[in-house]
């Protein structure tokens, strides 16, 4: 037997009890912080930072003094670009220091906004890339969280809540790999969300999803996002700040966009081999199912297109249901599913289907799923698969299972985000 209020629908007698249960017992913590002075308040924001900051230190230690040429690899790609073009060369050709001689793969926007970079000796831009990681994962988590955080008082009880979701998100591994490798994700993302979910926005809406496009092509998913939702003209800027950044790198560089928009943009080798662990989109499942073979080009085709409706379709019936944060989430899990390559730290992305999941934290049932979620994608488990691959007696296939669990985690999420009922009460962005 099921009853419904509003437009939320709640489950069997002993479900709707405990969801009153847990509601009533987060209502009184909450007015018991409400009852805190305000010297109090603040105090225990600034103590709770300092602890995030202190639990996050020994994550950024390990990897800023791990062996040199295994350090912030990708940031080392990124100055590579910005030294090509402060000295000339051509950009698809520029390659990182051995023994990585990893090549320059983005586009020629990317390249000017490295240049900064390329200004600072090589140990400072790794110190000052830092911050480019985690203030974007304070935003990202700000407004992930929002329906949770609107819960907790203003001020410094809010700030504490924040500050141990910082920390919790620095230690999934999708976040680990991002700094091991100094990667431009959280950047990214957090542009993205924060342009779709600002409430009143002091620049453009749809100006920050177009730049992160112009730099990476793949968050242009949230231009098709915004147009779904009803934000036509927020859609429409994007595509226009996206494609005039690109005419503006054209005018400055052209001969490497010429390069980058004829031939280097097909050329998904020179990320590195698309088949290996780390590339769980769908394109990488498909590639590892047909090793030691070549995949048809047609069957992965075929998977995405149908992939791709299926979640725009979900993603439009959640943003006209007003929705947002679980319409952007699964807007986020298309980005990571429906690109040829996506490393494991592209999956930073889950922090917002986690945000979503959880909504204002009133659901048992949504609280169970997205701390399962969490623990989940803290753990290496596609590199168990690959462990798994050389144990005798294990099947492959399931070693595959294994081994594509991001992936296909992701496909699941989709889908767990599309069945969910009505968070208890509407999210509220922030």
């Amino acid at each position: 037997m099921s009853a419904t209020k509003g437009d939320n629908t709640v489950g069997p007698a002993g479900s709707a009890e405990a969801e009153a249960e847990a509601e009533a017992e987060a209502d009184r913590a909450a007015e018991w912080l409400e009852g805190w002075p305000r010297w109090a308040c603040g105090l225990l924001g600034v103590v709770a930072w300092g602890a995030a900051l202190a639990v996050v230190y020994p994550l950024v230690r390990g990897y800023l003094t791990s062996l040199p040429d295994q350090r912030m690899v990708d940031l080392g790609v990124y100055r590579a670009g910005g030294l090509g073009v402060l000295q000339g060369q051509p950009l698809y050709s520029v390659v990182t220091p051995p023994p990585q001689l990893l090549p320059f793969t983005y586009p020629p926007a990317a390249a000017l906004f490295a240049v900064p970079l390329a200004l600072l000796s090589w140990p400072a831009a790794q110190l000052a890339w830092l911050p480019v990681i985690y203030l974007p994962l304070a935003v990202l988590a700000w407004f992930s969280f929002a329906p949770l955080l609107r819960r907790v008082p203003a001020g410094g009880q809010r700030a504490a809540v924040l500050a141990v979701l910082f920390a919790a998100c620095a230690y999934l591994f999708p976040m680990r790999d991002e700094i091991r490798f100094g990667q431009v994700d959280t950047v990214l993302l957090a542009m993205a969300v924060a342009d779709c979910a600002a409430r009143a926005p002091r620049w453009p809406r749809g100006a920050l999803v177009g730049l992160a496009t112009a730099i990476k092509l793949v968050p242009g998913v949230f231009i098709v996002y915004l147009w779904l939702s009803g934000r036509r003209r927020a859609a429409v800027t994007a595509a226009a700040v996206a494609l005039a950044w690109t005419l503006g790198a054209w005018l400055l560089l052209p001969g490497d966009s010429v390069t980058y928009w004829t031939s280097a943009i097909f050329q998904s080798g020179r990320l590195g081999s698309n088949a290996g662990t780390s590339n769980q989109s769908l394109r990488g499942i498909v590639l590892r199912e047909f090793l030691p073979g070549q995949a048809p080009g047609a069957l992965w085709a075929a998977v995405a297109v149908v992939v791709a409706v299926a979640g725009f379709a979900v993603v439009r019936r959640l943003g006209l249901a007003a929705r947002e944060l679980e319409a952007m989430a699964v807007t986020a899990l298309l980005w990571v599913l429906l690109s040829p390559v996506s490393w494991i730290h592209h999956f930073v992305v889950v922090i917002v289907a986690i945000g979503a999941i959880l909504a204002d934290g009133r659901s048992p049932r949504r609280i169970a799923i997205a701390a399962g979620t969490a623990i989940f994608f803290a753990l290496t488990i596609p590199w168990w698969g690959q462990s798994l691959l050389s144990q005798p007696g294990v099947p492959v296939l399931a070693a595959r299972v294994v081994q594509d669990a991001f992936g296909i985690a992701a496909v699941a999420l989709v889908v767990i985000l599309a069945r969910l009922p009505a968070a208890d009460r509407r999210a509220i962005m922030l």
